[in-house]
């Protein structure tokens, strides 16, 4: 399987294929699946956008704050699940586009970390 990065609209998605096998005659795709990636690069740093759509229910980053990789930014609830929105890399966060009880899209672009 290999993996890519596309740019759709100004949305970057990491796009992942497997190889195309012929079945008697007929071309079958095995897997396709395209998500946005969880940081896309700019020039002003690495903006990171919601990798599922459901409601933010806690935001720990403030802008101005140090942020370690790894770190939780945020936390997005979806079909009763809580998904951790971690820092994609070290940095000082830039801006918080998201508050507590905002509904969030696939693709929606969260925090922007400089």
């Amino acid at each position: 399987m290999k993996k890519y990065n596309v740019k759709v609209n100004g949305k970057l998605y990491e796009v992942e294929l497997e190889s195309v096998e012929e079945v008697k005659g007929s071309v079958e795709v095995k897997k396709e699946e395209a998500k946005p990636t969880q940081s896309a690069s700019t020039g002003e740093g690495k903006n990171v956008v919601a990798p599922i759509g459901g409601n933010v229910i806690k935001v720990e980053a403030k802008v101005g704050d140090e942020v370690k990789k790894g770190q939780t930014l945020l936390v997005i609830e979806a079909m009763k699940l809580e998904n951790e929105i971690v820092a994609p890399c070290d940095g000082k966060v830039v801006s918080v586009n998201v508050h507590k009880g905002a509904n969030v899209n696939t693709g929606d672009l969260l925090v922007v970390i400089g």
